[in-house]
This record gives structure tokens, C-alpha cells and sequence, in this order.
């Protein structure tokens, strides 16, 4: 009877040492201000972009003669690159790009691919180095927009609007 006491009296203060304990830990964890910095950057980036493609595609792009909007922003992504600001890619999701430069490059684009096609996630992120630096890499999808999207694309047709048949990829510097 006493043990039970005992054991009744003093299982609400393990409790609450544990409690205590999974609450430093969780403080332990430190915020990483460069890396939230950097993925506000990369939303920017990505509203930016898509922004551009579909208003240039909803205005400028009437058949299969006019230049596709994600070809014309292939030179802005280059442009940025070769600035040093960061990298961005259009990548297919559905294995039949009409480029081959379209295609996954490596782990990451895959693996990002997979999930952004699957419906699984609308943002894929991986922290890794470069040249000893740490980056941020993201997979955002890139869904089928409008009727006009399958005029150069025919390889999307039947992709229901809204599905994802790609992304653009990121990879920028955390500082």
C-alpha cells in the first residue's frame, strides 16, 4: 500500500519532468534566421516567375509560332545564374520532356518530382553544400494553367488542369 502511495504521489512529478524535458529539448532546437530569410526569398522568387509565365502565356501567347513563356524565362533563370544570384530550373515531372535539359538532373529533382506529381506536398526543400557553402534547394510544382499550356506541350495532353507536371527547382545561398 505504501509503495503504491508512493508510486501514485510521485508519478505526476515524472510526468512533469518529462514534460520539462521534451520542452528544453524543443528550445535546444535553434532557429536558423538565414534559412528562413532564404526560403521567404525563394517564395518570392517562385510567385515571381509562375506570376510572369502565366500573365505572358494569358497575353502574348496565341499558337504554336509564338515562343512558349518558359522557354523566354529560360533566359531570365540564366541570367540570374550567371549573375550568382541563384539557380532555377523547369524541370518535367511526367518523364517525357520535350527537352532533355528538362529532365531530373539528380537525387534531389527526382525524389522532389515524385512527391510534387504525386500531390503529396506543394513545396520540396533540402538543405545541402557547395563549394562549402550551405543552400537551400526547392521543387515548387508546376500544374497545367490553361488549354494554351498543351498547344506547345502536347506530350501534357489529358493532364487535368491543376496537375502537377513539373516544377521549378532552386538552389540559393543561406546567408
Amino acid at each position: 500500500m505504501t509503495r503504491t502511495f508512493f508510486l501514485l504521489l510521485t508519478l505526476p512529478f515524472c510526468l512533469l519532468c518529462v514534460g520539462v524535458s521534451a520542452e528544453e529539448k524543443a528550445g535546444q532546437q535553434k532557429s536558423d534566421p538565414a534559412l528562413e530569410r532564404t526560403r521567404k526569398t525563394v517564395r518570392m522568387l517562385d510567385d515571381i516567375y509562375k506570376g510572369g509565365i502565366v500573365a505572358i502565356t494569358a497575353n502574348y501567347v496565341n499558337d504554336k509560332d509564338t515562343i512558349p513563356a518558359g522557354t523566354a524565362f529560360k533566359t531570365v533563370f540564366k541570367a540570374a545564374a550567371e549573375k550568382g544570384w541563384h539557380e532555377v530550373r523547369l524541370v518535367d515531372g511526367l518523364g517525357e520532356p520535350l527537352n532533355e535539359e528538362n529532365a531530373p538532373n539528380d537525387a534531389f529533382e527526382k525524389k522532389a518530382l515524385k512527391s510534387l506529381v504525386a500531390g503529396k506536398t506543394k513545396w520540396f526543400e533540402q538543405v545541402d553544400e557547395d563549394k562549402g557553402k550551405r543552400v537551400l534547394r526547392v521543387a515548387t510544382p508546376i500544374p497545367v494553367v490553361f488549354e494554351k499550356c498543351i498547344m506547345c506541350h502536347d506530350n501534357y495532353e489529358g493532364v487535368p488542369a491543376g496537375q502537377a507536371i513539373g516544377a521549378l527547382t532552386y538552389k540559393i545561398k543561406i546567408e
